[in-house]
């Protein structure tokens, strides 16, 4: 080899070994890639699934939203989503907010089981497997609430008088807990109630003073109020301890004032009471009369406590929908009306005379022992009903044409406002013109929020129903694929479908929420 070559070969095989001064070569594939920085939208993490993990890592208590961007109910939700992030941010709180736009992003979306949005979980210290549910309001100050009682205390620990009388002054809703041993299971029971019921504030305490400054002797929960009776005790029992559920029903039993007005804000809390039966007065307040009436009504409201809710509807406001649910007019007022929310079932007084304190407790007696017939709605029967392909069905044809013996009949129950109803119309309409001239075939249609039905309750729309011919009040539920080729595969072979048919599309609930309820609403896949 020539001593030229040497020197130029050692430099060679110097560099080639030098961990320094030459550039990279590319990375084999069996490297791990570098963690990706997390992108951040208005203060929320946008997560993928090459990220969620390490927002996992970074973050000990990280909710994420699944939300996809055609979704309304995700729409809504983000301008709440990101105030919540910011006052978390403002609290330094632990607390991290991301989102998943799910349909782009399907492997995380079946891992934690997403069906419909927007779907909400809570990830605690890292761990995948077990988030848990957000089931708490949508609007901005609920969420950050919901979080800060995981994240932190759910109840102030009371040492003193001066702290309990701070904590019940400064809230209109105050539920302290008087145990005399804060290791016992009861006061778990009581915590874990606490995180959730984000509308009181909550307390507890083992200090002696403090059980005789409120004439306590023995464990109790006690809710402060500032309206109705001021205070409602519940006693923690001795031997079975404290029960969530009974206690969870105490506190909305007796959180509810005697007799709530309906309107925007009060609307959600008047439908999550849990309870079944609603007494409602109907006034029109700015008459000084009807006024008057509120007086009586708020005297007879306390012997059904727990019963029956008492709810005041002033037809000179917004409640238009309200009067329409129960087929009234404004003129009508004042009337009672009470409804039961299980069965939809509703009553009116039978005499019609003045509203009173006795006739008041007299009328919701009458109802609770089965003594008044429930009144059904029903529109007039137009005169070309059944002039059209779709026949039209009201309360009062509805028995008679939808039971014809020698008719099969394929009825949809829908609302004016439903979307789902919108969208199946024009389907609808085509199996009534292909049907039109089979004489044994009848395609109708009953508006169910105008129309009610002694044979049965319709609780979401569009809801279809098929009454085939012969006797025996026959009907069948039809829960397949809203399209004229389903739809006529199920008529032409009796009422039946292959069992490779397609799962029910979803349905609108009922009653519809208002438009401005805190409940949860979701968007099915």
């Amino acid at each position: 080899m020539s001593c030229q070559l040497l020197p130029v070969l050692l430099l060679l095989l110097l560099r080639a070994s030098c961990p320094w001064g030459h550039e990279q070569g590319p990375r084999s594939p069996s490297e791990e890639p570098p963690e990706e920085e997390i992108p951040k939208e208005d203060g929320i993490l946008v997560l993928s699934r090459h990220t969620l993990g390490l927002a996992l890592r970074e973050h000990p208590a990280l909710l994420v939203e699944f939300y996809a961007p055609w979704c309304g109910h995700c729409q809504a939700l983000a301008p709440e989503y990101s105030k919540a992030a910011a006052v978390l941010a403002a609290e330094s709180s632990v607390v991290m907010l991301a989102k998943v736009d799910g349909p782009a992003q399907p492997e995380l979306a079946e891992e934690f089981g997403v069906t419909e949005y927007p779907t909400l979980k809570f990830f605690r210290d890292g761990n995948r497997t077990h988030p848990e549910e957000y089931t708490g309001p949508r609007e901005a100050e609920g969420i950050a609430e919901w979080l800060r009682r995981r994240v932190g205390p759910s109840a102030m620990r009371l040492e003193d008088e001066a702290a309990a009388q701070a904590l019940i002054d400064g809230r209109d809703l105050v539920v302290i807990g008087f145990f005399q041993d804060l290791h016992d299971e009861d006061v778990a029971t009581f915590l874990a109630l606490a995180q959730d019921a984000l509308d009181m504030t909550f307390g507890l305490t083992d200090r002696p003073q403090l059980f005789q400054q409120f004439g306590l002797t023995k464990d109790t929960v006690v809710l402060f109020k500032k309206f109705d009776e001021g205070r409602a005790d519940f006693p923690v029992d001795e031997e079975l301890g404290l029960d969530l559920g009974d206690l969870s029903r105490f506190l909305v039993t007796h959180s509810m004032r005697l007799v709530t007005e309906f309107n925007s804000q009060t609307s959600a809390k008047i439908f999550a009471a849990r309870i079944l039966n609603h007494l409602l007065l109907f006034v029109n307040q700015t008459l000084a009369a009807h006024r008057e009436l509120l007086v009586g009504f708020g005297e007879a409201a306390p012997h059904f406590r727990g019963q029956v809710l008492f709810v005041v509807v002033d037809v000179a406001a917004d409640n238009e929908h309200v009067l329409q649910y129960f087929g009234l007019k404004a003129e009508a007022a004042p009337t009672l009306r009470l409804v039961n929310l299980e069965t939809t079932k509703k009553y009116a007084p039978v005499d019609g005379g003045p509203v009173t304190t006795a006739s008041i407790t007299a009328f919701c007696h009458a109802v609770l022992n089965g003594q008044v017939k429930p009144y059904l709605l029903s529109q007039e029967v137009p005169p070309d009903w059944d002039q059209r392909p779709v026949k039209t069905l009201v309360g009062k044809n509805f028995e008679q044409v939808a039971f014809d013996e020698t008719k099969n009949v394929f009825v949809k129950f829908y609302a004016p406002w439903c979307t789902h109803c919108k969208e199946m119309a024009p389907a609808w309409e085509a199996l009534a013109e292909k049907y039109q001239d089979h004489e044994d075939v009848i395609i109708a249609e009953l508006d169910a929020t105008a129309n009610e039905l002694d044979a049965f309750a319709v609780h979401g729309f569009p809801t279809l129903k098929y009454f085939p011919a012969g006797p025996g009040r026959k009907v069948i539920e039809y829960k397949s694929t809203r399209d004229l080729g389903t739809f006529s595969k199920f008529l032409d072979n009796g009422g039946v479908l292959p069992t490779e048919e397609p799962l029910e599309e979803p349905a609108a609930p009922f009653p519809e929420p208002p438009a401005n309820s805190t409940m949860g609403s979701k968007e099915e896949l």
